[in-house]
């Protein structure tokens, strides 16, 4: 009886020592994150722009406001699929309008999505 609790209490704490591994220390993933560098706007403004054609918020809306918020100038992109409408905030020295329609007409093949109704702003 004597051994075969020893051998249980061996079992049991080797059991403990070798499944409860510190998994906390080593990451399982490595995640390359890069930040844009966003400058002060010397002229800010604001544009919302309508957008037809997109189909989801997930995809269409996100992949447009990645699109934008890559653009040098742009402080800030929001899309909105719902209302259909991108809101942006950009420098004036640095981009028009025209730039902003352009970038949303382009993304994905570029047949997509179509822009209307630009209003500026200056509320950036």
């Amino acid at each position: 009886m004597k051994l075969s609790h020893s051998i249980l209490t061996l079992a049991l704490t080797s059991v403990f020592f070798v499944g409860c591994k510190d998994t906390a220390s080593a990451p399982n993933e490595v995640v390359a994150t890069t930040k844009k560098e966003v400058t002060v706007a010397k002229k800010p403004e604001t544009a919302k722009i309508h957008i037809e054609g997109m189909t989801c918020a997930i995809g269409c809306a996100k992949a447009i406001e990645e699109n934008l918020a890559k653009m040098n100038g742009v402080q800030q992109a929001k899309v909105d699929f719902d209302k259909k409408e991108a809101t942006i905030n950009f420098d004036l020295d640095v981009l028009t309008a025209d730039d902003l329609v352009k970038a949303i007409e382009a993304t994905a093949d570029g047949k997509s999505y179509k822009t209307s109704d630009v209003k500026l702003g200056n509320k950036a």
